[in-house]
């Protein structure tokens, strides 16, 4: 498919067309209502319907009203209509690598557009190593022939815009798309976050970049190397794209860094990380990891005490982590211990509010060295002023403590070690607005209902019928509409080096893939459509692939069902049921379940498409309910810290 073909099959949004017309959002829905001719959905749903482009530009010209559109939008709209949001990250990721290589190796590129697309198609990820050796390990899937003409699109806009910019658009419209999703550091924060920790010159590392927003503000501030890592493969090559079409001299990588499996302590001058918050499923055998938690073993419910110790044991002695932290972190019960040991030792140096819209603190921590350690914690309303932080810190690190400004104070640590070790600046600092983070985070719980209760399928009561063919998966897979595989006995899963493997905790977490494994000759490479589940599940849990390229791993089953035969979604709902019953059973607690046994409905693909489509809604629905509970864990703790604080008081009603 060349690329005109491709981009006549792009499709908008609302926000899309209001974004390109100028307009607000309120205009097109206005449109839509007014006039007769406006195009008809091509897809979406009825809360965000899509459109044909070509269908919305012919309307808008027949109107006469202006609507802009550049080659970079052909290109975002055309990965918008031949990608789903999941694999939107993939794609730019894959966009930006070929921007990449044409920036560095332009006769290279060249010789390789005059190839026909199947040799194309072959070719290029080789080339795209040889010629980017930095993210050679990200670089683990071959383009289809959809996507290689939205590669040629894209660098029909890299040559008018710039190959930087072009990217950077297609990131900011990602990012959009996933804000619910993935939260990036804001621009304004990662300035302060680089400020405070003096990055000038010095190695630094991000062990939860995303797609590399504070790399990205490190190196313009004078780093002199940045390293990077994500558990998300998708997230560590955008952000190694980005930062490589910046000129930077970066390594990202792909892996879990609070469960790496080698450990590389005390090489980097700053760490600077914004880690995912409120991941209650943490845990961390003790005794495989006694050097990381020197302050204390943190527990399940303090995963962000967990970051902050990890940051602490990457720097070297007098090295500086600035971390991003939740409000709750600073005076939780749970954590006081760790909270304690670590003012005892010095190595927790400041703690700065900032706007109640973040709902995060920011912690500046130092390794400690051979010198004394420090006897004051600097604690800092920023609040309102950001700047505030930088003024502050510079006082309190050059032991000008008389010249601390207002809204900050240098707190005596062996005041703050008690029973609680409270460390929230609104306790130490006098009144002054409100702290309370309880509205951003009742929104933010509210927008997320909102946001789930669409995902729920509209199911009717059925009386059951009288009787129904069924099938085994055995009788399936002798029939061929099916294959099941397993990962070799010697894949050998590891944190880095190799490629990205899916284990069965990432299939239990509903996560991307965070392994690392070189590949044997027998590996399984997972494709999208694949069922896989644990093969001795303690609780249900089934789950369809929705992003190609990593290995599967161990003490996990694969099923690749025939699309002619068989519906994915339908035989992970099945599957999930037969599950639950093993484990009701007693069958099936941390034992290998049989699952040939397991019996399905004989039914029309048709029919089996649409209690696929049901089962799909099903399971996003419940992936959005886990993220809700943390939000409204949170939200339950704002309301209570702001009852107690008094920043908060129960509304008066007037009937």
């Amino acid at each position: 498919m060349d690329a005109a073909t491709t981009a006549s099959r792009a499709t908008v949004a609302t926000g899309d067309i209001a974004r390109l017309a100028n307009v607000g959002r309120a205009a097109v829905s206005n449109w839509r209502r007014r006039f007769a001719d406006f195009p008809a959905p091509v897809g979406g749903s009825s809360a965000s319907p899509q459109y044909a482009l070509t269908e919305v530009q012919a309307w808008f010209a027949r109107h006469g009203k202006p609507f802009a559109l550049r080659p970079v939008d052909k290109v975002w709209q055309s990965l918008r209509g031949a990608t789903g949001d999941l694999l939107l990250g993939d794609r730019i990721g894959y966009l930006g690598a070929v921007l990449a290589m044409l920036d560095r190796d332009p006769d290279r590129w060249r010789r390789l557009a005059e190839q026909a697309d199947p040799e194309l198609i072959q070719q290029l990820p080789a080339a795209l190593r040889d010629t980017l050796p930095e993210i050679a390990h990200l670089i683990i899937d071959e383009p289809t022939t959809d996507e290689l003409a939205i590669v040629r699109l894209a660098i029909e806009a890299a040559e008018r815009d710039g190959h930087l910019d072009v990217f950077e658009f297609l990131c900011q419209r990602y990012r959009e798309v996933h804000s619910r999703r993935r939260s990036d550091t804001p621009p304004e924060y990662a300035r302060l976050m680089t400020e405070l920790a003096g990055v000038a010159g010095g190695r630094v590392l991000d062990p939860a970049c995303g797609i590399g927003e504070l790399l990205a503000t490190a190196c313009r501030a004078g780093a002199a190397e940045v390293r990077g890592q994500d558990i998300s493969v998708s997230a560590a090559r955008l952000a190694a794209v980005r930062l490589l079409l910046d000129g930077a001299s970066a390594v990202v990588v792909a892996g879990d860094a609070l469960h790496p499996v080698e450990r590389t302590p005390g090489q980097f001058d700053v760490v600077l990380c914004d880690p995912p918050f409120g991941e209650r499923s943490w845990t961390q055998d003790p005794s495989a990891d006694v050097d990381r938690w020197e302050y204390g073993l943190p527990p399940r419910g303090e995963p962000e005490l967990a970051w902050a110790q990890h940051c602490l044991a990457q720097v070297r002695p007098g090295g500086r982590v600035v971390i991003l932290m939740p409000p709750g972190a600073a005076d939780r019960r749970a954590g006081r211990r760790i909270r304690a040991n670590l003012l005892r030792a010095g190595a927790l140096r400041a703690v700065v509010s900032l706007p109640a819209a973040a709902a995060c603190d920011l912690w500046v921590l130092q390794r400690p060295d051979q010198h004394r350690p420090p006897t004051h914690l600097l604690v800092v309303d920023a609040s309102t002023d950001l700047a505030r932080a930088t003024r502050a810190w510079a006082a309190f690190h050059t032991d000008q403590v008389g010249a601390l400004p207002d809204g900050s104070r240098a707190l005596p640590v062996v005041d703050l070690i008690g029973d609680q070790v409270c460390l929230s600046p609104g306790r130490h600092l006098p009144a002054g607005d409100p702290k309370t983070d309880y509205p951003p985070a009742l929104d933010r719980w509210s927008s997320a209902v909102a946001d789930l209760l669409p995902l729920l399928p509209d199911l009717t009561v059925h009386p059951p019928p009288d009787a129904t063919a069924t099938i085994t998966v055995g009788e399936l897979l002798r029939a061929g509409a099916l294959h099941i595989r397993q990962a070799p006995p010697g894949l050998a899963v590891a944190d880095d080096g190799g490629h990205p493997v899916l284990t069965a905790r990432d299939v239990r977490l509903a996560r991307p893939a965070s392994g690392r494994a070189e590949r044997l000759a027998e590996a399984v490479t997972v494709e999208v459509g694949d069922v896989v589940t644990p093969l001795a599940p303690r609780t249900p849990v089934v789950r369809v692939v929705t992003e190609r390229g990593a290995l599967l791993g161990p003490r996990l089953y694969l099923l690749r069902v025939d699309p002619e035969h068989l519906d994915p979604w339908f035989v992970a709902g099945f599957l999930r049921s037969a599950q639950r019953a093993a484990i009701s059973d007693g069958i099936s607690s941390g034992v290998r379940w049989d699952i040939r046994r397991t019996r399905l409905p004989r039914l029309p693909l048709t029919e089996q498409q649409a209690h696929g489509a049901a089962v799909r809604r099903l399971m996003a629905f419940e992936t959005g309910l886990r993220e809700l509970r943390a939000w409204g864990e949170d939200l339950v703790e704002q309301g209570l810290q702001g009852l107690a604080d008094g920043d908060l008081r129960p509304a008066v009603r007037h009937d």
